[in-house]
């Protein structure tokens, strides 16, 4: 063999000869087994494929129930209440916003459950219904009558004292006598004085002085209250009276919850007392009325109630303990004790207790 062709073969077999096939390694071969698996081109990293688009009907029909969700809230408010209130009926339902004006209706339908030691409010408005003080609401005061804004302020305050005190004070709805309430009334008005004197002294109560007239008052022997709560709704309001004083008009219903005095045990049977107050309280101008500084004169009070007894007054509410699923339905003559639409019913100013008793539709 020529010279040069040796040196040329020991070249090439360092180098390799040009041209010639290479064998492929074995990630490579990986790699390209997988990518011919795969259907269609791989998507490059910076390559980009935007969504197709979807149809939008469901926000038109999201609008569409939204709007007719507020019409039915708009025309309908009770009934949403009672729709969507406590599911089962109890007590632990979102509490109504406080009353600034008589309402147009009746309060919607709860379920029809009875009340129960743990949970004496079920199956009532009144669930959803503030306690005690709170649910009385006082509206802003400005200078009226002889008053400027600062006393009319204090006379609210007064005013809504009054109603705790003979409506709310533990002490009094067991049979104590109203202290701070009569400490806030005119002891110049001869009338009410007289009043005062013979409904919490005389052993014989009648129509006209019954104390039930002014202050919510049990037989401790009798009944107890249920609990601590006492569920209210209601308002005060006020304008210039005569002789420019300011003349404040309550209209507030209470709910006690009571049961029988004897422990009965888990078990024992509970009712709701319903009482609807209306006092129209006058704050004097002491240069015009002889009257004492801090107190007013009473210019009318009435009451409406239910399951607080129905016979002759006795000085004291009783409930009809076992009796008062048993009612006799007196379709012409019946009451909805929660409904605050209508007035209460005042004959000349002063309505007593057993003047009319009436078929509750629900307590």
């Amino acid at each position: 063999m020529p010279e040069e062709e040796w040196e040329r073969f020991l070249r090439e077999s360092v180098t390799g000869a040009a041209g010639a096939p290479v064998e492929p390694s074995a990630r490579a071969r990986e790699v390209e087994r997988r990518l011919r698996e795969r259907s269609g081109q791989p998507e490059g990293w910076r390559t980009y494929s935007p969504a197709r688009p979807r149809p939008r009907t469901g926000w038109y029909v999201t609008g569409l129930v939204a709007v007719v969700a507020l019409l039915v809230v708009a025309l309908f408010p009770q009934q949403v209440v009672g729709w969507f209130g406590d599911n089962d009926g109890g007590q632990d339902g979102a509490p109504l916003a406080a009353e600034s004006e008589s309402p147009r209706e009746a309060p919607g339908a709860e379920q029809d459950l009875p009340p129960t030691l743990a949970e004496p409010f079920r199956g009532s408005p009144a669930a959803h219904w503030a306690d005690g003080a709170a649910g009385i609401a006082v509206p802003p005061a400005k200078a009226t009558g002889w008053m400027d804004t600062a006393q009319v302020e204090r006379a609210l305050r007064q005013s809504r004292d009054f109603l705790v005190a003979a409506g709310l004070n533990s002490r009094v709805l067991q049979g104590a006598r109203p202290t701070k309430a009569i400490a806030l009334l005119n002891p110049h008005q001869k009338d009410i004085q007289e009043y005062l004197r013979t409904a919490l002294s005389s052993t014989t109560t009648t129509d006209k002085t019954d104390p039930l007239l002014l202050f919510s008052r049990f037989r401790p022997q009798q009944s107890r209250l249920v609990g601590d709560v006492i569920k209210t709704r209601g308002r005060l309001t006020y304008r210039e009276g005569k002789q420019g004083a300011v003349e404040v008009t309550a209209d507030v219903t209470f709910v006690y919850p009571v049961t029988p005095a004897v422990d009965s045990g888990r078990n024992a049977e509970v009712v709701r007392t319903i009482v609807r107050r209306q006092v129209v309280m006058s704050w004097d101008d002491p240069a015009k009325v002889i009257t004492e500084p801090g107190t007013m004169s009473l210019v009318s009070y009435a009451l409406d109630m239910t399951n607080g007894g129905c016979s002759a007054p006795t000085g004291y509410f009783v409930p009809p303990f076992g009796t008062a699923d048993n009612q006799p339905a007196d379709e012409a003559h019946q009451v909805d004790p929660y409904d605050r639409s209508k007035p209460i019913g005042t004959s000349d100013g002063t309505t007593a207790t057993g003047d009319n008793c009436a078929t509750a539709t629900r307590s």
